[in-house]
C-alpha cells in the first residue's frame, strides 16, 4: 500500500503550472520536523493536481502549515550525463491548518473558513 500522511509548513511558495492544454500542477517544498533528540526537518517536494493545486497555489504561501494524504512517487532522469532519482508525494488532499488564510471564503458566517473543495476520489 502506498499512502502517505505528513504535516508541515511550506519551505518554498506554491509554484502553479500548466500542462498540456487543461491540465495544473502546482509543486511545493514541505518541510517536516523530526522526532526525537536530535531534532531537525526533513525535506519532501509536493505536488497536487488540478483544482486543489490551483487552490495550494491561490491560499497558500511559504511558512503555511498543512497535513496531507498522499502517495509516493518516483521518477528518473538524465541531467548533464548523469543519472538523477528523486520521490515526491503526490497529494490527494491537502488541507490547510493554522487559522484562518487570508481572503479564503467563509462557511455561512459561522466563522469556519473552507478554503478549498474536497478533492475527487481517484
Amino acid at each position: 500500500m502506498n499512502t502517505v500522511n505528513l504535516i508541515g509548513n511550506l519551505a518554498t511558495d506554491v509554484e502553479l503550472r500548466t500542462v498540456g492544454e487543461d491540465k495544473k500542477v502546482a509543486s511545493f517544498l514541505l518541510a517536516v520536523d523530526r522526532a526525537g533528540r536530535d531534532g531537525g526537518a526533513d525535506f519532501v517536494w509536493v505536488s497536487t493536481w488540478d483544482r486543489q493545486g490551483e487552490l495550494c497555489s491561490e491560499y497558500l504561501e511559504k511558512g503555511k502549515r498543512v497535513a496531507l494524504e498522499g502517495r509516493l512517487k518516483s521518477r528518473t532522469w538524465e541531467q548533464d550525463g548523469r543519472r538523477r532519482d528523486a520521490v515526491e508525494v503526490v497529494a490527494r488532499r491537502v488541507e490547510f491548518l493554522g487559522g484562518p488564510v487570508p481572503g479564503a471564503r467563509s462557511a455561512g458566517g459561522s466563522g469556519e473558513v473552507i478554503p478549498f473543495e474536497v478533492a475527487a476520489a481517484g
